[in-house]
């Protein structure tokens, strides 16, 4: 079960608000086989424009799915939130699944929904007043071992410029990261220094 945590910044999080996102997200639920004590972390923020922006974050044990929008109307933000979030599930799932074909084509993976990278992260933000420190906000997360185009294809989902992981081949730590030009770049650590 998909469990909600919604914040509201600029707005009070009404019955109304929190009954749709539940339900909303609650249909992401059928993509998994066994989602279990997950939550989804919803902010919800409002502009002097009228303007409001959604931000929806899933982080699972072996996929982080993340997706957000702006627009006038909150519900229908929500709403095209969820179809981006199920977009990414299925094109996920797609990818593993032909990898999973590829390395062990007797067997059928397209019963079970288990991802074997990801990032599971814990976010801080320093809400103390300025204290003339450059950083402002720190993440902890777990390197899981993955190939280069899986590591691609989570930053993308996350809406990153870069992704840190382990590469699985190496064994080192790698950083995939979006060029100026549209492509990917790889940054490798020289394990021998």
């Amino acid at each position: 079960m998909i469990r909600c945590e919604i914040r509201g910044e600029n707005i009070e999080v009404t019955d109304a608000i929190r009954n749709h996102i539940e339900e909303k997200v609650s249909k992401l639920e059928r993509y998994f086989t066994n989602a279990p004590n997950t939550h989804a972390h919803v902010n919800i923020k409002t502009y002097s424009n009228k303007q409001g922006k959604v931000e929806i974050t899933i982080p699972m044990k072996n996929l982080t799915l993340r997706a957000e929008e702006k627009h006038e109307d909150l519900y229908a933000a929500v709403d095209l939130i969820v179809d981006k979030l199920e977009r990414q599930i299925r094109k996920h799932k797609t990818k593993i699944n032909r990898k999973f074909r590829e390395k062990n084509p007797e067997q059928d993976f397209f019963a079970k929904l288990e991802m074997d990278a990801s990032h599971e992260f814990r976010e801080e933000e320093d809400d103390k007043a300025d204290t003339g420190s450059y950083i402002v906000r720190s993440k902890k997360f777990q390197l899981k071992p993955m190939d280069s185009e899986e590591a691609v294809l989570q930053m993308n989902m996350l809406g990153h410029d870069f992704f840190v992981f382990n590469d699985r081949e190496t064994e080192g730590t790698s950083i995939v990261y979006k060029r100026n030009d549209g492509k990917y770049g790889l940054i490798e650590t020289d394990q021998d220094i």
